[in-house]
């Protein structure tokens, strides 16, 4: 069984260490990103081939909330529209330019997007 790989502290699952035996840890507790509702969200739709072979990607940019939660955002998204992608750094990527199908989608799930570019 393979080990999944920490990429940051937050991975640790919130744990703090001190060696001050004053240290007040209240302050920690809720230092997690605020979940927004998908009303409250305000998603960017980018049209892009850059960096990319010149193939042809829809970005999804502006999600606010855990990595959790825009994995499964982006699972929704690349099984609806039956296309392969994937999640890098706070961006949902997927395969194709199929912006106006994404944007339909996302409105359906309550999201405010925003078509950006081309």
């Amino acid at each position: 069984m393979s080990k999944k790989k920490l990429n940051s502290f937050s991975d640790l699952g919130g744990f703090v260490y001190s060696t001050n035996d004053d240290e007040d840890f209240s302050s920690y507790e809720n230092s997690k990103e605020k979940l927004l509702n998908p009303e409250e969200q305000h998603l960017e739709a980018h049209f892009s081939n850059k960096g990319r072979a010149g193939k042809i990607v829809t970005v999804i940019k502006g999600f606010q909330g855990s990595e959790d939660d825009l994995k499964s955002l982006g699972k929704l998204l690349k099984t609806k529209c039956g296309v392969g992608g994937s999640v890098k750094e706070g961006e949902i990527i997927i395969q194709g330019n199929i912006r106006d199908k994404i944007i339909i989608i996302l409105q359906k799930e309550g999201y405010k997007v925003k078509r950006v570019g081309g």
